[in-house]
């Protein structure tokens, strides 16, 4: 929900011309610019907010992969090493904004390496829940549909990372800001979705979401 709304923000406040979800980067709107990359013009009047949700969202992620109950030994360990690689490739994107003068300085670099850890280690970390989710607590639905945010988000990182490489640094493609959403966002639904069948759970187990049972019992 903080990638979310921190991205519905930024690109709200950038109106001239008007920001799309279809064509332009999504780390455009952490470049302040103005700016030029890959043919597109960058001028996101609060970058800022789209930078501090960059690195948040990774964090909070990580976090709460830590906190998760039901795992243990190489279980738990199957679900940090991707949450982090997610956590420190959010930090990246929001330290180093992927604007046409960082290419040229060469931290770039270190957004480039960020995003991509971001897109990897988000999406095995969406299929490892989804094969684990008798143990985290998630319903069969809810495990399938993380399978398959996380198959769509690594098919969608291949078709990103192509269509970045045939740009050869000139315009890219009219629709990479949809294929590289296909990277991010079923992987941020997945987890939200996720998120709030383990609430809702853990919710009903509590002693007092039961009045009427314990009633009957005494």
């Amino acid at each position: 929900m903080i990638f979310l709304l921190a991205e519905f923000v930024a690109a709200a406040a950038w109106t001239d011309p008007p920001y799309s979800y279809t064509y332009h980067f999504i780390s455009n709107l952490g470049v302040h610019g103005p700016s030029t990359l890959f043919g597109q013009y960058m001028y996101s009047p609060l970058a800022w907010v789209m930078n501090t949700g960059f690195i948040l969202f990774g964090i909070t992620i990580l976090a709460g992969i830590a906190l998760l109950r039901g795992l243990s030994g190489w279980r738990r360990w199957t679900t940090l090493v991707p949450a982090t690689l997610l956590a420190v490739g959010g930090v990246l994107l929001g330290l180093f904004p992927g604007s046409g003068e960082a290419l040229e300085d060469g931290t770039g670099a270190y957004h480039s390496m960020g995003a991509f850890a971001g897109f990897i280690g988000a999406n095995i970390l969406a299929v490892v829940l989804g094969r684990m989710r008798r143990r985290v607590g998630f319903s069969p639905g809810i495990g399938r549909a993380l399978v398959t945010t996380g198959v769509v988000g690594l098919l969608s990182t291949t078709a990103y990372l192509l269509m970045i490489l045939s740009s050869a640094g000139d315009s890219a493609s009219d629709v990479i800001g949809l294929v590289e959403r296909g990277a991010t966002h079923p992987f941020l639904i997945g987890l939200l979705c996720a998120g709030a069948s383990v609430w809702s759970r853990r919710t009903l187990d509590m002693p007092d979401a039961h009045p009427a049972a314990e009633v009957k019992a005494g």
